[in-house]
């Protein structure tokens, strides 16, 4: 294990110095295997930040070039400070412009009801296209929206939801 090592896995992950060396010696300096320690440790300190309350956020706008797509997003987090923060905000327009993007009907697969998902022949692939957590983000393919969301939860410290979204195109109605 080295500095170098260290730095690469800082880079990677966004998270701090003694995490990184400490994956890289329970990984006995694999990197890959490092990684998979940092993600594994990711989803539970996830899993407790996801009880804790997001009663403070943004309202987040993105309007397509040409003003024929526009979108709104609530993303919630725990507090004022982080709402305020220039990466909870970069965020924030990311999944608007997602949104615009890739046109998801769903925050979460939670959201779809069964009666849809029985009349859909593949649900994971049903799944994948219309949940934004499931979507490969559309700056970096290589993440989901729900990886880029753990990233920005573990480099903030807070719980971070994405409550809601609307979008609207010009000429297209809501029977749609």
């Amino acid at each position: 294990m080295s500095l170098e090592d260290i730095k690469k896995l800082r880079e990677k992950t966004s998270l701090g110095v003694n995490d990184c060396k400490e994956a890289l010696q329970e990984a006995e300096g694999d990197f890959s295997k490092a990684l998979k320690v940092l993600r594994a440790k990711g989803a539970d300190v996830l899993k407790k930040k996801g009880e804790r309350a997001t009663s403070q956020g943004v309202i987040e706008s993105y309007v397509h070039f040409g003003g024929n797509i526009g979108v709104l997003v609530e993303v919630n987090c725990e507090t004022d400070f982080v709402a305020r923060n220039d990466l909870f905000k970069k965020f924030a327009k990311d999944v608007a412009m997602h949104v615009a993007a890739l046109s998801p009907e769903y925050v979460s697969k939670d959201q779809v009801s069964q009666e849809i998902l029985e009349q859909v022949k593949n649900k994971e692939e049903y799944i994948k296209k219309n949940c934004l957590l499931e979507q490969p983000f559309v700056k970096d393919s290589s993440l989901t929206v729900s990886d880029y969301l753990k990233k920005v939860v573990s480099q903030t410290g807070e719980n971070i939801k994405i409550e809601r979204f609307v979008r609207f195109v010009v000429g297209e109605d809501d029977e749609s």
